[in-house]
């Protein structure tokens, strides 16, 4: 049996020391190294990337780079991807250490159904220090990518948009039928849901899900992540992906008020009261009460801009984010 040539896609932005350490990880895969090639998409870095990808080039991987000028993961992705060889795409960031059996663990999952269209596994987390007790407590979870403990199963095959594009392997068809990923940060402007829209796509298209514990995944937490000033801008950049999915599945533009409306006064006080009851119940702290306030506000700015700004909500609107040559 012929395995699948697989193209591991990297996006980084002035992280050389850290994209060395993710390099290196799977340059010791357990998988035939002339079955997959290494992509780094530079997505107008001004330090030492470039070199940091070069040292590992003429090995018996193929190692390649690829620059990207647009400012914004997702021209990164997307642009890497347009470039890329493989048959299954698989999409990780600068900051991972990847298992030794990732790649062979993950495209195994694929022969389980010919409709599963995207794969993920398990993303455990690598402190550079020990957290403080409340991000131990309350952030061991997607707020930094992680599934390490969100999930019990094994293996299963879904429905459900269960894939961080931190640890994301999709078929090549799958891909580039769906449109790509969509835009989040773009160069300071958050315009989309990324990955979310991305997996949304691939569901509507009829393409199944796929998890697997056995194919693991180390996310590098570094200090600054461990701060209420990173759950702040977390918790902000989540807002504004809410509303871009919110508002990319209904399409009705004045229905926006209404949905404001709702979450200004039952929304927040449903929220408000699961918060006191979760930090009485010690599964949260008190970071998430101003953390909350600005997800709420940040949730209605981007409505605002919605609905007032015609270019925003066609940039909103759009699914196909593939450059065709």
């Amino acid at each position: 049996m012929t395995l699948p040539f697989v193209s591991v896609i990297i996006p980084t932005f002035n992280r050389g020391a850290l994209l060395e350490g993710t390099i290196r990880s799977f340059l010791t895969q357990k998988y035939p190294h002339d079955r997959f090639e290494i992509l780094v998409a530079d997505n107008n870095s001004t330090d030492n990337t470039k070199r940091v990808v070069e040292r590992f080039q003429g090995g018996a991987v193929s190692v390649r780079y690829h620059f990207e000028p647009r400012q914004g993961v997702h021209y990164a992705r997307n642009g890497a991807a347009s470039i890329a060889v493989g048959d299954i795409l698989y999409f990780t960031d600068d900051d991972m250490i990847a298992d030794s059996l990732l790649l062979a663990e993950i495209t195994a999952v694929f022969r389980l159904d010919d409709r599963i269209g995207c794969a993920t596994g398990k993303v455990m987390p690598k402190f550079a220090v020990e957290p403080p007790a409340w991000v131990g407590r309350c952030l061991v979870n997607s707020l930094l990518s992680l599934t390490a403990y969100d999930r019990e199963e094994e293996l299963e095959v879904t429905r459900a948009c269960i894939a961080y594009s931190c640890h994301q392997a999709i078929l090549r068809e799958a891909f580039f039928t769906s449109g790509g990923f969509n835009p989040e940060n773009t160069a300071g402007v958050w315009i989309g849901d990324g990955e979310t829209g991305l997996n949304l796509k691939l569901r509507a298209q009829g393409w199944l899900f796929a998890y697997t514990s056995r194919s693991l995944i180390y996310h590098v937490i570094p200090p600054e992540r461990m701060t209420l000033g990173y759950l702040m801008k977390r918790m902000s950049n989540q807002a504004n992906c809410d509303s871009c999915t919110d508002y990319r599945f209904h399409r009705q533009r004045w229905g926006i008020l209404p949905r404001m409306l709702r979450r200004n006064t039952l929304g927040i006080a449903r929220v408000a009261l699961e918060t006191i009851l979760k930090i009485a119940a010690k599964k949260e702290s008190w970071h998430f009460i101003p953390a909350r306030c600005l997800y709420f506000a940040r949730r209605n700015s981007y409505d605002i801009k919605l609905l007032l700004d015609g270019d925003f909500k066609a940039l909103v609107e759009r699914d196909d984010w593939i450059e065709k040559s």
